[in-house]
């Protein structure tokens, strides 16, 4: 049996964060607009696609999935899949670089993929933190691309950021989570306050947090999050008079009574109620936890524990917006503070 010739213009990259069922999807749609795969053309089935490309069926469903929710392909039962319209309204080609891939960036890009379903293909790549890789990557995808998303955290070496940022085409750009200084002109953004954020929170939970003495922000020293945070962490204490402490290791720091800590990392947070357990302290009387980030198993650890989260969902659904408008304006996602038990 002859291989099918759509072989050659399906490209997956094991290196890209890019969803595989996306890949296949934007290959496929890319040989069509270029003309390389005609209309009626007959598709692979999906135990072929999952044996050549070394992919799961799901994952090769949910590729063709997304095809037959654009228009592009067609099926007829026990015949398979078929190229159903060439008229392919994926005009616009979306970049988006991210810092990482948590579950918190995952709802962003679920958000952003589902809003722009059928009208762009997008390809996402991950820069964990690392300055130098983020800087060789927007040099290496200057061409192509309609839009760039980008999400600007750096462990280090991210002073000059906005050089390379101040590069891209405005006209471009997005940036996505954070506002980064020196990036000059009209671009877009959709971004969290977060000096205001955290002590807008803080000051929605200062009834139950008076039953603490101390805060304790845990804030390793090699972490991404915008020394903002800080910032507004000490504003809070100062005007409310608590005593407040930065910890860099949670591993070595006593758990007393009459304290309350902010976790900005799931780690961090997993390590503290470790601590607390072994403590015999009770939390929500003794201490108090507030964590980062919205998540479904935080209302149930520890009898629920008390988030301060932006509205991950509503960051993507806004900058897809602004990608199909072409809009400039920048939008300040607003920051949710859920009381539970934990405080």
């Amino acid at each position: 049996m002859q291989k099918s010739s759509v072989y050659k213009y399906i490209s997956l990259d094991d290196h890209s964060a890019t969803p595989k069922y996306q890949q296949l999807a934007n290959s496929i749609i890319n040989a069509v607009q270029q003309g390389n795969i005609k209309k009626d053309e007959i598709l692979p089935s999906l135990s072929e696609i999952s044996f050549e490309f070394e992919i799961s069926r799901d994952t090769a469903e949910r590729g063709y999935k997304y095809l037959k929710d654009c228009g592009v392909i067609g099926s007829v039962p026990g015949k398979g899949y078929f190229i159903k319209s060439t008229d392919v309204n994926h005009q616009l080609k979306v970049f988006l670089l991210f810092n990482k891939l948590s579950a918190h960036k995952k709802i962003i890009y679920d958000s952003i993929a589902a809003s722009l379903v059928k009208h762009a293909s997008i390809d996402l790549y991950i820069y964990d933190n690392d300055f130098s890789f983020f800087k060789k990557l927007l040099q290496s995808k200057r061409e192509g691309y309609t839009h760039y998303v980008i999400i600007p955290h750096f462990l280090e070496g991210g002073d000059n950021a906005h050089e390379i940022i101040n590069s891209i085409d405005k006209d471009k750009l997005i940036l996505l989570d954070k506002l980064v200084p020196g990036v000059s002109g009209q671009f877009g953004a959709v971004y969290e306050n977060f000096e205001l954020d955290i002590r807008s929170a803080l000051e929605q939970a200062l009834e139950q947090l008076c039953k603490y003495h101390t805060l304790k922000i845990l804030f390793p020293q090699d972490s991404y999050y915008p020394q903002e945070i800080l910032k507004g962490f000490f504003s809070f204490c100062d005007e409310f008079a608590f005593s407040a402490k930065v910890v860099h290791r949670i591993q070595d720091e006593p758990i007393n009574v009459g304290e309350a800590f902010i976790s900005l990392m799931e780690e961090d947070l997993v390590r503290l109620i470790e601590k607390i357990l072994l403590s015999k302290l009770e939390v929500g009387r003794d201490v108090g936890v507030i964590s980062y980030n919205e998540t479904p198993l935080k209302k149930i650890i520890l009898n629920g524990i008390t988030t301060i989260s932006t509205d991950f969902k509503m960051m993507g659904e806004k900058t897809a917006e602004m990608i199909l408008n072409n809009s400039r304006e920048h939008i300040e996602i607003p920051f949710h503070l859920t009381l539970r038990s934990s405080v």
